[in-house]
């Protein structure tokens, strides 16, 4: 090597650059003014800058930065990542052309892929569905039969409370669910919302002849009701049932429900026997779609020949009342004869659909996806073997008809793949030679390499100067 340059840095020519192009150092000025090297040309991809890796010919990133940004690739995020992985693992169970044409048995292994694709697809497009019908009321209709019984406990002159010297009876309520499959029984008191029973007020005077029971958030549900009061008189009395609707339903208003057919439905089902009257008579307004205009009926109930659709909802809560409730007339009996004697009645209630059940804990089951992925793996772990006896059966075959050739093909693929690796900008075998640096190039560069250093040393010497005179 020339003795001029052994202290220069690794300034190399890439093949094909033209003699004499300027090559300017980043973040330092361009030389000084009415010199030769004023200008931006472009820079020379072979100038060694200040901040340089040790062992490569390339700008190290700075701190905190990946390799790829520094050299502007986009660097993944966590959900590409990921979503990557799915897609990688699914090409990974496939087995490759070559395997299938050395085995061809293992189309069976292919059959039975592209069936388990489908399968997944179906199910996941069911699943898709279950989670639709569960955003629905799921109901049914059920019998309810309701118990109604009473008892009678005579006076009892020798009695030592005061409980047991005066005479009493004691009225029961109580029902069940007729053909009940769920396991997990309901109690009776979850079917209502309100039980009042009315006592005959001759007897029992305005402030006592009423019974009441209201649902509220802490109420605890009960298996049925019992109401005790003194008297040796038969009594005449009326239950007040209120049925708790889920979802709540409303009574329509007469009017109403003559034009739509219905007596007693929840809101989402009135506005839909609605919408249906004005499709089958064709009120919706040809040029204006949002306004629907009334025959004859409909302005009658809605009071407009003209309404919107986004009035319906308001217009209806007027017209909405609460629904009757079931009302039943019984008496009390005190006679002896009449004790063992219960009333039966059969109330039709909306229960919940049992396969609801069964649907959402379906959705929510994760035994049998743990085994699905358990399986999975397996099968990836065993593609990925095969993969490895058909690299390993390919460089056997390779060896064994040409030897020699193969060596040297593997010689040459390993220093390619090592010129990667190591990411070596240039021809080292060609710089570590001092002919190299006897080209039309090299006393620009070193110009401009004592140029930049002049510089830096300049700059060093000017701030100097400025801390000392502050």
């Amino acid at each position: 090597m020339t003795p001029g340059l052994q202290h220069l840095p690794a300034v190399v020519q890439r093949p094909g650059m033209p003699s004499g192009a300027r090559m300017p150092h980043q973040g330092a000025p361009m030389g000084p003014p009415g010199s030769p090297y004023m200008g931006s040309p472009a820079v020379r991809p072979g100038l060694a800058p200040a901040g340089m890796e040790p062992a490569r010919k390339r700008a190290a990133p700075p701190p905190g930065q990946s390799q790829a940004q520094s050299q502007g690739q986009p660097v993944p995020t966590a959900p590409a990542r990921s979503r990557s992985a799915k897609r990688r693992k699914m090409a990974d169970k496939i087995l490759p052309q070559r395997i299938r044409e050395l085995v061809p048995e293992s189309q069976a292994y292919m059959d039975l892929l592209a069936f388990e694709r489908k399968l997944d697809q179906t199910i996941m497009r069911k699943r898709v569905d279950i989670q639709e019908a569960l955003k629905r009321p799921m109901k049914q209709k059920r019998k309810l039969r309701l118990y109604i019984s009473n008892t009678f406990n005579p006076a009892k002159p020798d009695a030592e409370d005061s409980d047991g010297s005066i005479a009493s009876w004691e009225l029961r309520v109580e029902g069940k669910l007729l053909d009940d499959p769920s396991k997990q029984k309901r109690k009776f008191s979850s079917f209502f919302k309100s039980l009042v029973i009315e006592l005959d007020k001759d007897l029992y005077g305005p402030d006592n002849h009423l019974v009441e029971w209201h649902r509220t958030p802490t109420t605890q549900e009960t298996d049925g009701f019992q109401v005790k009061r003194p008297g040796d008189l038969s009594v005449r009395c009326t239950l007040l049932l209120m049925l708790d609707y889920q979802p709540p339903q409303f009574k329509l208003d007469p009017r109403l429900a003559r034009l739509l057919g219905l007596h007693t439905q929840s809101r989402s089902a009135i506005v839909q026997a609605l919408w249906q009257y004005v499709k089958t008579n064709r009120l919706q307004d040809s040029h204006d779609k949002e306004y629907i205009n009334g025959d004859k009926y409909f302005q009658q109930i809605f009071d407009c020949p003209r309404l919107k659709f986004s009035e319906i909802p308001q217009r209806l809560t007027a017209l909405l009342l609460p629904p009757d409730p079931i009302v039943i007339n019984h008496v009390i009996s005190v006679d002896p004869s009449d004790q063992k004697k219960t009333a039966c009645y059969d109330i039709d209630v909306e229960v919940e659909e049992p396969l609801k059940g069964q649907m959402s804990s379906f959705l929510l089951s994760t035994a049998n996806q743990q085994e699905i992925s358990a399986l999975d793996s397996k099968i990836h772990e065993t593609i990925e073997s095969i993969n490895q006896l058909k690299i390993q059966r390919d460089f056997m075959l390779s060896f064994s008809r040409d030897p020699k050739g193969y060596i040297q093909d593997l010689l040459c693929s390993q220093s390619r793949d090592l010129k990667v690796m190591t990411d070596v900008a240039g021809n080292p075998e060609e710089e570590r030679r001092a002919e190299f640096y006897h080209q039309p190039w090299s006393q620009e560069a070193v110009s401009r390499y004592f140029y930049c250093k002049i510089q830096q040393r300049r700059q060093e010497l000017e701030q100097s100067l400025v801390v000392r005179n502050t």
